[in-house]
C-alpha cells in the first residue's frame, strides 16, 4: 500500500476571521495557514503505520569529520511505517513540538498528517523528522 505524509508549520498568525471576511475563507498571500508544508513519499509496500508517543529516536550517522555518530532522542512522537520489502521508516517530531497527528487508512494508501507548532525552534536534520531545538543532542551541535 501507499504512504504519503505532510507535515505542516502551523502559522501562528493565523486568523480565520479575515480569512472568513475578505478571502471567501481561504487563507491569502498576507494571512497563510502554514508557513510551510513538507510531503513525503513512501515507495514501497506499506503494511502498517504505528504512532508512539514519548518515544526514542535514535539519530544516526557521520559527522563532518567522518566519524560515526549515534544518539538517542527522547520525547519524540514517532510513526513507524513498515513496509514488505524495506527497511522501517520512522516520521516524527519532538512532543513539544507535535499540534495534531492523524493516521488515515484509505482503500489504496495511508495518510500521515503531521501538525507541528510554529512557536518553537527546530532542527531537521534527516527528511520526516522534526526535533525542538532544546531537545537536540548537544553533542551533535
Amino acid at each position: 500500500m501507499k504512504c504519503t505524509i505532510h507535515v505542516y508549520l502551523i502559522n501562528e498568525l493565523y486568523s480565520q476571521e479575515f480569512a472568513d471576511e475578505f478571502h471567501n475563507g481561504n487563507p491569502s498571500e498576507d494571512n497563510k495557514e502554514f508557513d510551510w508544508e513538507d510531503e513525503l513519499s513512501i515507495s514501497s509496500d506499506v503494511v502498517s503505520t504505528e504512532e508512539s508517543s514519548n518515544s526514542v529516536y535514535k539519530l544516526e550517522g557521520e559527522n563532518g569529520n567522518g566519524d560515526y555518530f549515534s544518539v538517542e532522542v527522547p520525547n519524540m512522537r514517532l510513526v513507524i511505517i513498515t513496509s514488505n520489502d524495506a527497511p522501517v521508516v520512522f516520521v516524527g517530531a519532538s512532543e513539544s513540538m507535535v499540534d495534531t497527528l492523524s493516521i488515515e487508512k484509505l482503500s489504496d494508501e495511508i495518510l500521515v498528517s503531521i501538525y507541528l507548532k510554529d512557536n518553537e525552534p527546530h532542527a531537521n536534520p534527516i527528511p520526516g523528522i522534526y526535533i525542538a531545538s532544546k531537545e537536540f543532542p548537544k553533542e551533535l551541535i
